[in-house]
């Protein structure tokens, strides 16, 4: 159980408690004999008070000590912390409090031994399951004058739920339509003239004349004819991909909170806001 020095568990303790600072007030008997001064206070994690850092006073020595909370009384109207029987046996019995040290349990235990009622000097104490309610009269759990209850309020509290909202398929089919396409092609024929030779009426001699039946001359015709087949060429790429959108949903809902009431009866002094650092009253 880590100890805290207020200061440092809130370094701004002094607005917590309204303006007022234990830190700095005297130290009294309930008879009204000064016997110190409070110089420190050390919280748990929770930041409820566990112990004041006392600077005593007795017979012109001076000694620093830890004093449960629970022994305690501040009175802010008389600027006074009361101790109930705070003995000079006790002071002497007491280790030594230093900044620098730590308290952990064991030198918590020397300082409870020394306050604890001597009925409770036979109770076996397991450091591993201790808790400040096994001494309940030191740290104010129990006491009457010292009773505490919690205050408690609503606060909205925002979280998400992820939910399917819809869904994209993303496929392809195939279409079809008639494509033309224009070839120029060639196609050869051939062409069958009559004509007077130029040379009509002109003698020929015998002995040159080669008179042949048959065939004479062969011409090769050709045409051209269409060649068409179909490839495939990639036309488009479509990518499929999410974003995502961002907004903020403001909501509204109407929430309490435990306030506290005081009602007092007859000629009372100041009452005080001993609230713990971090806790709302």
């Amino acid at each position: 159980m880590p100890l805290y020095k207020l200061a440092d568990f809130d370094p701004n303790y002094p607005d917590t408690f309204g303006g007022e600072d234990i830190i700095g007030l005297d130290l009294y008997t309930e008879g009204g004999v000064k016997v110190g001064s409070v110089i420190n206070v050390l919280v748990d994690a929770d930041g409820r008070f566990r112990y004041l850092v006392i600077d005593t006073q007795y017979n012109s020595s001076e000694k620093r000590i830890l004093l449960p909370i629970g022994l305690s009384r501040t009175d802010y109207n008389q600027k006074r912390v009361y101790v109930d029987g705070l003995s000079k046996e006790q002071v002497q019995s007491l280790p030594v409090y230093k900044d620098d040290i730590t308290v952990d349990y064991d030198y918590e235990e020397q300082v409870r031994k020394a306050y604890r009622p001597i009925s409770n000097n036979d109770v076996a104490y397991n450091r591993d399951t201790y808790n400040y309610q096994q001494d309940a009269s030191l740290y104010n759990l129990n006491e009457q004058n010292h009773q505490t209850f919690k205050l408690y309020e609503e606060r909205l509290i925002a979280n998400k739920n992820r939910i399917k909202t819809g869904e994209v398929a993303v496929g392809k089919h195939i279409e079809i339509e008639t494509a033309s396409v224009s070839v120029p092609i060639e196609r050869e024929r051939v062409v069958i003239e009559r004509v007077s030779p130029t040379d009509a009426g002109t003698a020929v001699n015998p002995g040159e004349l080669q008179f042949q039946e048959g065939e004479v001359a062969r011409i090769e015709i050709y045409e051209e004819t269409p060649e068409i087949h179909k490839e495939a060429f990639v036309r488009e790429e479509v990518r499929v991909r999410k974003v995502v959108d961002r907004e903020t949903v403001e909501a509204q809902e109407t929430i309490r909170r435990e306030e506290l009431d005081i009602d007092t009866h007859g000629d009372l002094p100041k009452i005080q806001n001993d609230v713990i650092p971090n806790e709302r009253v």
